[in-house]
Protein backbone atom coordinates (compact mmCIF):
# COMPACT_ATOMS: atom_id res chain seq x y z
CA UNK A 1 0.00 0.00 0.00
CA UNK A 2 1.07 3.50 -0.46
CA UNK A 3 2.26 5.58 1.96
CA UNK A 4 -0.49 8.06 3.51
CA UNK A 5 0.80 11.57 1.79
CA UNK A 6 2.43 13.89 5.15
CA UNK A 7 0.32 16.12 7.00
CA UNK A 8 1.81 19.84 5.91
CA UNK A 9 2.93 21.86 8.76
CA UNK A 10 1.44 24.08 10.70
CA UNK A 11 2.13 27.79 9.01
CA UNK A 12 4.34 29.55 11.66
CA UNK A 13 3.76 33.37 10.08
CA UNK A 14 0.08 32.95 11.68
CA UNK A 15 1.11 32.53 15.53
CA UNK A 16 0.51 36.10 15.97
CA UNK A 17 -3.11 35.61 14.95
CA UNK A 18 -3.65 32.45 17.73
CA UNK A 19 -3.06 34.85 20.79
CA UNK A 20 0.87 33.48 21.31
CA UNK A 21 4.01 34.28 20.08
CA UNK A 22 5.41 31.03 18.48
CA UNK A 23 8.59 29.86 19.30
CA UNK A 24 10.31 26.55 19.46
CA UNK A 25 8.85 24.05 21.99
CA UNK A 26 11.80 23.76 25.08
CA UNK A 27 12.56 19.85 25.93
CA UNK A 28 10.45 19.17 28.97
CA UNK A 29 12.50 17.39 31.66
CA UNK A 30 11.17 14.09 33.13
CA UNK A 31 11.07 16.22 36.55
CA UNK A 32 9.18 18.99 35.80
CA UNK A 33 5.81 19.41 36.71
CA UNK A 34 2.98 19.20 34.33
CA UNK A 35 -0.23 20.55 34.66
CA UNK A 36 -4.09 19.56 33.76
CA UNK A 37 -5.45 22.69 32.72
CA UNK A 38 -8.70 23.83 32.18
CA UNK A 39 -8.77 26.71 29.56
CA UNK A 40 -11.67 29.19 29.12
CA UNK A 41 -11.47 31.21 25.83
CA UNK A 42 -14.20 31.91 23.17
CA UNK A 43 -11.88 32.76 19.90
CA UNK A 44 -11.62 29.60 18.20
CA UNK A 45 -7.81 30.63 16.95
CA UNK A 46 -6.90 31.61 19.83
CA UNK A 47 -7.85 29.12 21.90
CA UNK A 48 -6.10 26.68 19.22
CA UNK A 49 -2.88 28.80 19.34
CA UNK A 50 -2.93 28.36 23.19
CA UNK A 51 -3.49 24.89 23.60
CA UNK A 52 -1.35 23.81 20.98
CA UNK A 53 1.70 26.11 23.23
CA UNK A 54 0.60 24.88 26.50
CA UNK A 55 0.57 21.22 25.37
CA UNK A 56 3.97 22.03 23.75
CA UNK A 57 4.79 22.77 27.13
CA UNK A 58 3.80 19.76 28.46
CA UNK A 59 0.68 20.15 29.87
CA UNK A 60 -2.67 18.33 29.36
CA UNK A 61 -5.81 21.01 28.29
CA UNK A 62 -9.09 20.53 28.09
CA UNK A 63 -10.69 23.83 27.03
CA UNK A 64 -14.04 25.25 26.10
CA UNK A 65 -15.43 28.38 24.62
CA UNK A 66 -17.81 29.73 27.11
CA UNK A 67 -17.79 30.01 31.22
CA UNK A 68 -21.27 27.70 31.04
CA UNK A 69 -19.26 24.39 30.18
CA UNK A 70 -16.58 25.38 32.14
CA UNK A 71 -18.49 25.50 35.66
CA UNK A 72 -20.13 22.28 34.41
CA UNK A 73 -16.76 20.80 33.83
CA UNK A 74 -15.00 21.46 37.41
CA UNK A 75 -17.97 19.85 39.16
CA UNK A 76 -17.15 16.80 37.43
CA UNK A 77 -13.62 16.76 36.82
CA UNK A 78 -11.75 19.61 38.95
CA UNK A 79 -8.26 20.83 36.83
CA UNK A 80 -5.25 21.98 38.66
CA UNK A 81 -5.73 25.34 37.07
CA UNK A 82 -7.95 27.46 35.32
CA UNK A 83 -6.82 29.80 32.52
CA UNK A 84 -10.11 32.02 31.88
CA UNK A 85 -10.41 34.95 29.58
CA UNK A 86 -11.82 38.32 30.60
CA UNK A 87 -14.38 38.51 27.70
CA UNK A 88 -16.41 35.79 27.49
CA UNK A 89 -19.93 35.32 25.76
CA UNK A 90 -22.72 34.66 28.32
CA UNK A 91 -21.16 34.82 31.42
CA UNK A 92 -18.02 36.56 31.56
CA UNK A 93 -14.95 35.96 33.13
CA UNK A 94 -15.03 37.44 36.02
CA UNK A 95 -18.36 35.91 36.73
CA UNK A 96 -16.29 32.69 35.85
CA UNK A 97 -14.07 33.38 38.57
CA UNK A 98 -16.56 34.66 41.22
CA UNK A 99 -18.20 31.28 40.71
CA UNK A 100 -15.74 29.23 40.95
CA UNK A 101 -14.31 30.67 44.07
CA UNK A 102 -17.88 29.35 45.67
CA UNK A 103 -17.22 26.16 44.58
CA UNK A 104 -13.50 25.58 44.67
CA UNK A 105 -10.16 27.47 45.96
CA UNK A 106 -8.46 26.18 42.72
CA UNK A 107 -5.93 28.45 41.02
CA UNK A 108 -7.40 30.72 38.34
CA UNK A 109 -5.31 32.76 36.05
CA UNK A 110 -6.88 35.58 33.93
CA UNK A 111 -6.07 36.22 30.63
CA UNK A 112 -6.78 40.14 29.31
CA UNK A 113 -6.62 42.21 26.57
CA UNK A 114 -3.21 44.69 26.16
CA UNK A 115 -4.23 47.88 27.99
CA UNK A 116 -7.60 46.60 29.65
CA UNK A 117 -6.50 47.71 33.21
CA UNK A 118 -9.75 47.71 34.85
CA UNK A 119 -10.34 44.31 33.43
CA UNK A 120 -7.05 43.09 35.58
CA UNK A 121 -7.71 45.06 38.57
CA UNK A 122 -11.77 43.45 38.15
CA UNK A 123 -10.41 39.70 37.70
CA UNK A 124 -8.18 39.97 40.60
CA UNK A 125 -11.10 41.17 43.23
CA UNK A 126 -13.42 38.46 41.93
CA UNK A 127 -10.50 36.53 42.80
CA UNK A 128 -7.93 35.72 40.42
CA UNK A 129 -4.82 34.67 41.60
CA UNK A 130 -2.46 35.97 38.17
CA UNK A 131 -3.22 37.53 34.84
CA UNK A 132 -1.53 37.74 31.44
CA UNK A 133 -2.07 39.59 29.00
CA UNK A 134 -2.59 38.94 25.69
CA UNK A 135 -1.00 38.42 22.86
CA UNK A 136 0.69 35.67 25.26
CA UNK A 137 4.20 34.54 25.32
CA UNK A 138 4.10 30.54 25.88
CA UNK A 139 7.58 30.57 28.38
CA UNK A 140 5.66 33.79 30.34
CA UNK A 141 2.42 31.69 30.61
CA UNK A 142 4.35 28.09 31.25
CA UNK A 143 6.34 30.53 34.17
CA UNK A 144 3.09 31.43 35.64
CA UNK A 145 1.59 28.18 35.88
CA UNK A 146 4.46 26.42 37.36
CA UNK A 147 4.94 29.47 39.70
CA UNK A 148 1.34 28.80 40.78
CA UNK A 149 1.98 25.01 41.15
CA UNK A 150 4.54 25.38 43.59
CA UNK A 151 2.60 27.73 45.37
CA UNK A 152 -0.24 24.89 45.90
CA UNK A 153 2.89 22.56 46.48
CA UNK A 154 4.62 24.66 49.11
CA UNK A 155 3.91 23.72 52.59
CA UNK A 156 5.92 23.26 56.07
CA UNK A 157 5.44 21.67 59.62
CA UNK A 158 4.33 23.96 62.48
CA UNK A 159 1.02 25.60 63.64
CA UNK A 160 1.01 29.03 64.96
CA UNK A 161 -1.51 30.66 66.94
CA UNK A 162 -2.03 34.20 67.00
CA UNK A 163 -5.36 34.48 69.22
CA UNK A 164 -8.29 33.00 67.79
CA UNK A 165 -6.59 32.79 64.36
CA UNK A 166 -4.17 29.52 63.78
CA UNK A 167 -2.49 29.09 60.86
CA UNK A 168 -1.62 24.96 60.27
CA UNK A 169 1.56 25.43 57.48
CA UNK A 170 1.38 21.65 57.78
CA UNK A 171 -1.94 21.09 56.98
CA UNK A 172 -2.28 24.09 55.00
CA UNK A 173 -5.19 25.14 56.96
CA UNK A 174 -6.42 28.19 59.08
CA UNK A 175 -8.97 28.52 61.19
CA UNK A 176 -10.35 31.24 63.30
CA UNK A 177 -12.61 30.87 66.32
CA UNK A 178 -12.29 26.81 65.54
CA UNK A 179 -14.17 28.06 61.86
CA UNK A 180 -11.78 26.95 58.74
CA UNK A 181 -11.43 29.69 56.62
CA UNK A 182 -11.24 28.44 52.85
CA UNK A 183 -7.79 30.49 51.31
CA UNK A 184 -6.80 30.05 47.80
CA UNK A 185 -3.52 28.95 47.04
CA UNK A 186 -1.93 32.11 46.32
CA UNK A 187 -4.05 33.78 49.37
CA UNK A 188 -2.25 30.99 51.68
CA UNK A 189 0.89 31.56 50.05
CA UNK A 190 0.48 34.85 50.70
CA UNK A 191 -0.71 34.53 54.72
CA UNK A 192 2.47 32.48 55.13
CA UNK A 193 4.41 34.92 53.90
CA UNK A 194 3.49 37.32 56.16
CA UNK A 195 2.87 35.33 59.18
CA UNK A 196 6.69 33.85 58.73
CA UNK A 197 8.30 37.75 59.37
CA UNK A 198 5.80 38.27 62.64
CA UNK A 199 6.26 42.56 63.22
CA UNK A 200 8.47 43.50 59.77
CA UNK A 201 7.10 45.53 57.15
CA UNK A 202 7.28 43.64 53.69
CA UNK A 203 7.73 45.55 50.55
CA UNK A 204 5.37 44.57 47.33
CA UNK A 205 8.30 43.70 45.12
CA UNK A 206 9.53 41.56 47.61
CA UNK A 207 6.54 39.67 48.31
CA UNK A 208 5.32 39.33 44.27
CA UNK A 209 8.96 37.54 43.90
CA UNK A 210 8.40 35.39 47.09
CA UNK A 211 4.74 34.58 46.55
CA UNK A 212 3.73 35.02 42.28
CA UNK A 213 7.85 34.52 41.50
CA UNK A 214 8.06 37.67 39.75
CA UNK A 215 9.14 40.94 40.42
CA UNK A 216 7.57 43.40 38.20
CA UNK A 217 6.68 46.75 39.38
CA UNK A 218 3.60 47.25 37.65
CA UNK A 219 2.12 43.99 38.92
CA UNK A 220 1.92 45.24 42.58
CA UNK A 221 -1.70 45.23 42.04
CA UNK A 222 -1.76 41.36 43.16
CA UNK A 223 -0.44 41.86 45.67
CA UNK A 224 -2.85 44.72 46.74
CA UNK A 225 -6.23 42.76 45.82
CA UNK A 226 -4.59 39.69 47.55
CA UNK A 227 -4.42 41.23 50.94
CA UNK A 228 -7.71 42.97 50.28
CA UNK A 229 -8.94 39.53 49.66
CA UNK A 230 -7.25 37.64 52.69
CA UNK A 231 -8.62 40.60 55.12
CA UNK A 232 -12.19 40.03 53.83
CA UNK A 233 -11.71 36.65 55.34
CA UNK A 234 -9.36 36.68 58.21
CA UNK A 235 -10.22 40.17 60.08
CA UNK A 236 -13.01 40.67 62.15
CA UNK A 237 -13.64 43.87 60.37
CA UNK A 238 -11.64 43.55 57.51
CA UNK A 239 -11.99 47.85 57.18
CA UNK A 240 -9.94 47.98 60.18
CA UNK A 241 -7.56 45.90 59.82
CA UNK A 242 -6.03 44.18 62.92
CA UNK A 243 -3.75 41.28 61.65
CA UNK A 244 -2.20 42.81 58.32
CA UNK A 245 -1.78 46.43 58.35
CA UNK A 246 -0.87 48.68 55.68
CA UNK A 247 2.36 50.73 55.82
CA UNK A 248 1.92 53.32 53.11
CA UNK A 249 4.49 54.00 50.88
CA UNK A 250 6.41 50.55 51.63
CA UNK A 251 4.10 47.88 51.93
CA UNK A 252 2.53 45.54 54.24
CA UNK A 253 2.58 43.91 58.15
CA UNK A 254 1.54 41.60 60.06
CA UNK A 255 0.88 42.27 63.70
CA UNK A 256 -1.46 40.42 65.40
CA UNK A 257 -2.79 41.90 68.79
Amino acid sequence: MPRPAPRPPCPRSNAADLGIRDEKPPHIPDNVQVAGILLVEDDPAVRAGLELALTRQGHTVTSYATGEEALDHIQTRRPEIVILDVMLPGIDGVEVCRRIRKLDPLPVLMLTALGDDLDIVVGLEAGADDYVVKPVEPRVLDARIRAILRRVESASSDRIAFGDLVVDRGALKVTRAGREIHLTPTELRLLLELVRHPGQVLNRRYLLRAVWDHNHVADSRLVDACVQRIRAKIEPVPAEPVYIHTVRGFGYRFSPP
